[in-house]
């Protein structure tokens, strides 16, 4: 008898999961339950779905009441469970949502732009380790229950929660009363589409929660982030250490200084520094870390690349033998420029899709003619050619909206039509650019002035090429960190803010730049 065909002892008893269990697998349910209530409802679509019914405990009442479980695929995110669980004794009745899939190597944050009733109706998958915000009110729900809904029902709960209390407040506190009505009475405003347009936010560290986007966003106001989760939240998700590593890597963390070793290399000395080693430009070098997934001892490989007519640049990866994470990153050297830059470059012959690009963390790129945007933190630093670049995007976001295996983009049985239609229409023409078949332009907008476009003229104006540099905004300053920069040197050797506001600096830089025209003149 082979292995796969052996008796499995249990397999006459009561399993109430293996239905479920088989339908994440993948298998194919046994045919001809005489029951078919005590093993679930099976519901034969394009694929098998299985409401399975479990007897359980009542926390109200402590009586028997009945849990429902649903394996399902949401279009555009990934597999959950639902659960409903109802107890006919007291009537209790409770709703729930989990990931069926694993903790995801970043967490995730999204962040919409509410401008139009329509976006009320957008889907929300919030796990029980995602916070949810309203950036306008600073009001969020904190993780707890995981809830599949939309945007009009999670902010239904807020105002349930708000007014939970309000009439016994209002004897009690009645300042406190006014405070929380003002909120709640602008919540409804918003709820009624009179506030518009307001953002908000779903965070989670386990990358499991997901904002519906549409094809049909644009200028910012749909942005999904990724970023390394710190140790509190690891912990916080069962991945800290569990062994002796744990200590080892507490000793890291409290000044150990770390062995760099050059890939060349194959000893050193475990009392070496950063100081005792030469830097050389394309030398790979080696440095112990966390693992940003698991949490675990992991590898990160440093080289230093100079781009001619451009500046030195560090190409960064990250490997974990431990649950196979990777991931590579660029980030540019040097000293923080005075402007931001802009990059206007137009593909017009297949020559223009080999140009090498540098795209920073920093960047924002557009490409109007396909209604793509990609915003700072979605993509990381990247180095490669402009078709690379292009097919990057077009294959995280088909990975987004698609299964894996869903080569004809059907998008899952709850996806509608039209939207099926519309992301068919807009990867096709994002394939056609990739192919170079019509004439588009890109744009790379970086506030830091780290992004760069192979120029294929060298030293002559490129005709496909434009660049210009800007005076960055107050907002962009203060989010990347540059108005709590200490860069004045006081009395006392101590460095303080430098005071010098954007608006002083726009009048210095044209002054400058009027001086300059008229040397030139």
């Amino acid at each position: 008898m082979a292995a796969n065909d052996r008796e499995d002892p249990c397999e006459h008893e009561e399993r109430p999961f293996q239905a479920l269990k088989d339908q994440i697998a993948g298998l194919s349910l046994r045919s001809g339950n005489s029951d078919g209530e005590s093993n679930g409802e099976a519901m034969a679509d394009d694929g098998l779905k299985v409401v399975e019914k479990i007897e359980s405990l009542c926390m109200n009442c402590e009586e028997n009441g009945e849990t429902r479980l649903l394996l399902t695929k949401i279009p555009y995110f990934r597999e959950i469970i639902l659960m409903s669980f109802c107890c006919d004794s007291c009537g209790f009745s409770n709703t729930e949502v989990r990931s069926a899939g694993q903790i995801q190597e970043k967490g995730s944050k999204h962040t919409l732009t509410l401008d139009s009733p329509e976006d009320m109706e957008r889907q929300v998958v919030k796990s029980d380790t995602a916070t949810f915000r309203v950036e306008e009110l600073d009001i969020e729900m904190p993780a707890g229950h995981g809830r599949l809904t939309n945007i009009e029902g999670v902010l239904s709960e807020i105002l349930k929660d708000l007014e939970y209390g309000q009439k016994l407040r209002k004897k009690e506190d009645p300042e406190l009363y006014e405070k929380i009505e003002d909120i709640v009475q602008t919540l409804i405003k918003m709820m009624l589409g009179g506030r518009f347009p307001f953002s908000v936010t779903l965070d989670d560290p386990s990358g499991n929660s997901w904002i519906e986007p549409s094809s049909q966003d644009k200028d910012r106001k749909y942005i999904k982030s990724e970023y390394a989760r710190t140790a509190e939240q690891n912990a916080e998700l069962g991945l800290g250490e569990s062994n002796g590593n744990a200590d080892q890597d507490a000793h890291h963390s409290h000044g150990a200084t770390p062995h760099v070793i050059p890939q060349i290399s194959t000893t050193g000395d475990a009392n070496d520094s950063m100081e005792d080693v030469d830097i050389v430009d394309g030398q790979v070098y080696s440095l112990p870390t966390p693992c940003p997934a698991c949490s675990k001892p992991a590898q990160v490989n440093l080289q230093l690349l100079n781009i001619p007519h451009f500046k030195q640049v560090i190409v960064s990866a990250v490997v974990c033998l431990e649950c196979n994470y990777r991931s590579s990153d660029v980030k540019t050297g040097g000293e923080i420029p005075q402007k931001g830059k802009r990059i206007w470059l137009t593909v017009r012959e297949p020559v223009d899709l080999r140009r090498d690009i540098l795209k920073s963390e920093t960047c924002y790129l557009k490409i109007p003619a396909c209604d793509v945007e990609a915003v700072p933190g979605t993509m990381g630093g990247r180095v490669t050619t402009v078709e690379g670049l292009l097919t990057q995007i077009r294959d995280d976001l088909r990975k987004t909206i698609f299964e894996d295996d869903d080569e004809e983009g059907k998008g899952g049985d709850s996806m509608p039509e039209e939207k099926r239609q519309g992301w068919r229409k807009f990867f096709a023409r994002l394939d056609g650019a990739i192919r170079g078949e019509f004439e588009y332009e890109i744009l790379l907008e970086d506030p830091l002035g780290n992004s760069y476009v192979q120029n294929l003229m060298v030293l002559e104006p490129d005709p496909g090429l434009r660049e210009e540099e800007y005076v960055r905004s107050a907002e962009e300053e203060d989010e990347l960190g540059i108005t709590d920069m200490k860069t004045k040197e006081g009395r006392d050797g101590e460095y303080e803010k430098d005071e010098i506001t954007v608006e002083e600096r726009e009048k210095a830089a044209k002054l400058i730049e009027e001086a300059t025209g008229a040397g030139v003149a």
